[in-house]
């Protein structure tokens, strides 16, 4: 018998897919491969079933033979082992993200005359109201909590953009750009404290309050679906920090960052400029034990921010660290640095590669954007968070606007600085 061979996510199925899987039928036994997180991740956002998940559902639809899963967006692999008579897909793939794709699978089946079957794209089904339905499925503290966890084992890189209102939170989960034929959008969003604090108005010293943090939380959680990391500063005492770990997993916050400070916490650019206290080792190991013990389960991440760079306190000494988190339990190790040379970064990377036993690195590079996502990747880091740009590219855009009307008495200069009311109401979901 003939084979055909269909590829899909399998997160959400619709008419058009049961069309694709009947006419694979009709020519012969039907192999379905099912993309894994990795694959979709090459061109979209992550499913919110598992792949594991995913698969279950294509072994139980109807007139399906065999299931495998194809770990790229790339079909060669499979399609080498398994030699299909057919390839069958929809035909809105000649064009976007996947034309290039369609084009290796023609290539590839060319070897043993193989043919693509392409079916009619289905018409009245709204994908627009498909994606926000399964939206609102993500928003849900189950899946979305275990959502940064699955991207790190699905991507090189994990992608993350500071958001401190509702507003923000929407830019960061729509804004997706196509270059040379790649889809990029944002993975999810970092809740700083320091745009929060700024954002209100206050220093950023610990003064706006976890109680007070959560109105920005939970606005940000109501509108959009991506995972949140939090940067919650020093953690506050132990005792305290319990709960907090507590909330923000019950919240559905994927990962809280903490940093290996004590006393008034201060900003960290401003290095030894001002006063600022490192932690103890063994107490810092209390925290984090502590926050570990807390939590109810393994999706939430605790990851230790540390701070020897910023402190001039060296290499070796944040090294000694990391072993020490790690041991304690922690999920992720945050290396900040303000040196714009990355020298010290970089030897804290190239050391941090060689231990035994590692979790996941975080840089934060405001102070050395020069270096690009590639070379940080290159360097062992797993997940880069642009920790305040949005805030920052927002003020002197308000300044300017400000100036000019008072410069004019009037608003007509700034229109073409601002963007249409119209614009704005439809950014909202619900505004109509």
């Amino acid at each position: 018998m003939k084979k055909s061979y269909v590829a899909l996510s399998a997160d959400v199925l619709h008419p058009g897919h049961y069309n694709i899987i009947n006419k694979a039928r009709e020519l012969g036994e039907v192999v379905v491969g099912v993309l894994t997180d990795k694959a979709i991740s090459e061109y979209k956002r992550l499913p919110y079933l598992s792949q594991d998940q995913r698969k279950n559902i294509a072994e139980n639809i109807k007139g399906v033979n065999k299931v495998v899963f194809q770990d790229t967006l790339d079909y060669t692999e499979n399609l080498l082992d398994i030699k299909p008579d057919y390839v069958v897909h929809g035909d809105n793939w000649k064009h976007g993200v996947q034309k290039k794709v369609r084009e290796k699978v023609i290539e590839v089946l060319k070897q043993w005359n193989g043919q693509l079957i392409e079916i009619p794209y289905t018409k009245d089904i709204s994908f627009s109201k498909l994606r926000n339905g399964m939206n609102e499925v993500i928003k849900s503290p189950e899946i979305r909590g275990g959502m940064l966890r699955r991207l790190l084992n699905a991507k090189k890189i994990v992608r993350i953009l500071e958001a401190h209102d509702g507003l923000t939170s929407l830019i960061v989960e729509n804004t997706e750009v196509i270059v040379d034929g790649e889809k990029r959008s944002f993975d999810g969003m970092w809740i700083s404290s320091l745009t929060d604090s700024t954002s209100k108005g206050k220093p950023d010293i610990e003064l706006v309050d976890v109680t007070s943090r959560l109105q920005t939380i939970n606005e940000v959680l109501e509108v959009s679906s991506k995972p949140i990391i939090l940067d919650g500063d020093t953690g506050g005492i132990l005792e305290h920090f319990i709960y907090t770990v507590k909330t923000m997993e019950r919240l559905g916050i994927s990962a809280i960052i903490i940093e290996d400070k004590v006393g008034l916490k201060k900003n960290s650019l401003f290095g030894t400029d001002v006063k600022q206290t490192q932690d103890t080792i063994e107490n810092f190991c209390k925290k984090i034990r502590a926050g570990k013990k807390a939590q109810l389960k393994k999706d939430f991440m605790i990851i230790a921010r540390i701070e020897s760079l910023i402190l001039k306190q060296g290499v070796l000494d944040a090294l000694k660290r990391a072993k020490a988190y790690i041991d304690a339990g922690v999920d992720g190790i945050m290396i900040h640095s303000k040196d714009k040379s990355t020298e010290d970064l970089f030897h804290f990377c190239d050391e941090y590669a060689k231990f035994d036993y590692k979790v996941p690195l975080v840089a934060v590079p405001s102070a050395y954007s020069h270096v690009t996502e590639e070379k940080l990747y290159e360097k062992g880091v797993n997940i880069v968070i642009y920790a305040n740009h949005l805030l920052r590219s927002a003020y002197p855009a308000m300044v300017k606007v400000s100036k000019t009307i008072l410069e004019n008495k009037r608003a007509l200069e700034v229109e073409e600085l601002c963007m249409p009311i119209k614009d704005i109401l439809n950014l909202i979901p619900g505004t109509k």
